[in-house]
């Protein structure tokens, strides 16, 4: 799970507010140490509900609509979705401005470094554009005391039918589940 959640470094972060649950979309960090920091729009109107709330954040990986028809079984199958997802539960802390530099850096080198280019650094912004552009943000940890990962992939069916269904997947577009499903023969 905590491969999953370093790789995809994106989900949306959940917590109540007086005005009603809320939820916002962030790249977030995998620290390796139970903790995962993000950052948010100042603007956002969770942000200033975060700092000690009760939070979850969800990272979805590919998902996709499997056909009945799909296994190639006799025997009745209704259809379904497969997807990959996990869910952090935790406390949220906000860090301090040296703090999200830092995460800023360490998001952008970590995502730069996927990419067939050279790397983009801030050292190519004017650093007063950076701080400009800094303080609309404001970074947070989320302290996590649970993980929960459902990886729903037609396990209960036998391998030729999932096979067959990642086969079906891929052919209607849906290469991440499919692959994933295949992952498991």
């Amino acid at each position: 799970m905590r491969a999953f959640v370093r790789e995809i470094a994106f989900g949306q972060l959940f917590a109540a507010t007086p005005d009603g649950p809320r939820v916002a979309q962030v790249p977030a960090i995998w620290n390796g140490d139970a903790t995962l920091d993000l950052h948010l729009a100042r603007g956002n109107a969770l942000t200033r509900h975060l700092d000690g709330a009760t939070a979850v954040f969800a990272v979805l990986g590919p998902d996709g609509y499997i056909s009945p028809d799909w296994y190639g079984l006799d025997a009745d199958q209704v259809p379904t979705w497969n997807y990959a997802a996990v869910e952090l539960e935790g406390t949220v802390r906000r860090m301090d401005r040296d703090a999200l530099v830092a995460q800023v850096d360490r998001l952008t080198a970590e995502h730069e470094a996927r990419l067939p280019k050279l790397a983009w650094t801030r050292a190519k912004m004017d650093p007063r554009r950076f701080d400009a552009m800094l303080n609309g943000i404001i970074g947070f940890t989320l302290e996590v005391t649970a993980w929960r990962g459902t990886l729903k992939l037609g396990q209960n069916k036998p391998d030729a039918a999932r096979l067959t269904a990642a086969d079906a997947s891929d052919a209607a577009g849906r290469r991440g589940i499919a692959q994933l499903m295949r992952s498991l023969a």
